[in-house]
């Protein structure tokens, strides 16, 4: 996917207040204007101008593109990194239309503002947040920081931190929301604050993968683990377990503890991928008892494919 550089097609500096960027807009689209240019590009200028405005005069759409576009290096295909407004908190729902680019960024977090009437509720705010896997198994009250955009006295782009103790629901799931009555946008008049959502992603984990409620831990074996069959302590969320292994063959079996994945109604299970873990032979003594093994076991790992 190609970037945009929306300052560069208004042909404006990226410090510029939000004055300068209206007055540039409506002076360039005074001249693209299809109606009314005699230019031979007009309408494909018209609509990239139209696409670059939508997001430079809107002080959060602008203060997102800012951050995402600071890493960005030219000559390579442009890729959003994943996550990359996690704690970032906006306004609004779907986004208008524009080009890939523009819905890559936008088209599921912004959109523009509407004119409100009286007595109006404010506008919901949203923001992705990352929490630990434990603490959907636990619940409890988190501290989370957001970032919310604004501007200063000279009209230029800011980013601000808001703090909030939030509740984490026990149980929650990666992609649903947490609300927070009346932290969004003022009302108009006499109208309610519009409320907060902020939608839940778990950070990466040293040991889990998770699927809905349910966990997958690599567990290593040791070799005589899985010949003789043994029983070995798992880590799970809940705490320490006993899990007791068949002996023959494991690398590659899932094993389930069931209950022990992420609280619910009914709870998800954790699986437990059994692979074996050979010593290492980082001495002669551990070298010695390899070569007895493989002069004593005469075995063959690859003899089912006839090699």
């Amino acid at each position: 996917m190609e970037f945009k550089d929306y300052y560069k097609i208004m042909g404006v500096a990226r410090d510029a207040t939000q004055d300068e960027i209206k007055r540039t807009y409506r002076k360039l689209a005074r001249k693209y204007h299809p109606d009314v240019s005699k230019e031979a590009d007009a309408e494909a200028r018209f609509k990239e101008l139209g696409e670059a405005y939508e997001v430079l005069k809107d002080a959060e759409k602008r203060a997102a593109y800012d951050q995402l576009g600071a890493s960005f290096k030219g000559g390579q295909e442009f890729r959003p990194p994943p996550d990359w407004n996690t704690g970032f908190e906006f306004s609004g729902g779907d986004a208008a239309d524009y080009s890939d680019f523009f819905a890559s960024l936008f088209g599921r977090n912004f959109r523009a503002g509407g004119g409100a009437t009286f007595h109006e509720k404010g506008e919901d705010h949203h923001a992705k947040v990352l929490i630990d896997l434990e603490d959907t198994y636990q619940g409890g009250t988190r501290t989370i920081t957001l970032r919310v955009p604004g501007m200063d006295a000279q009209g230029h782009v800011i980013t601000k931190d808001r703090v909030l103790n939030v509740t984490i629901p026990k149980g929650i799931r990666e992609g649903q929301h947490i609300r927070l009555s009346g932290q969004g946008s003022a009302g108009d008049g006499e109208g309610k604050a519009g409320d907060l959502y902020l939608e839940v992603e778990f950070r990466a984990h040293p040991l889990y993968r998770v699927d809905g409620r349910d966990l997958y831990l690599d567990l290593p074996v040791a070799p005589w683990e899985a010949a003789l069959g043994a029983t070995v302590k798992v880590p799970t969320l809940g705490g320490i377990v006993e899990l007791k292994i068949p002996e023959g063959p494991v690398s590659g079996r899932k094993m389930r503890l069931k209950g022990r994945g992420i609280p619910g109604d009914p709870p998800g299970d954790c699986y437990v991928i059994l692979s074996i873990a050979l010593p290492p032979a980082d001495n002669e003594a551990a070298r010695d008892f390899y070569r007895k093994m493989s002069q004593e076991l005469k075995f063959n790992p690859r003899a089912r494919m006839g090699v």
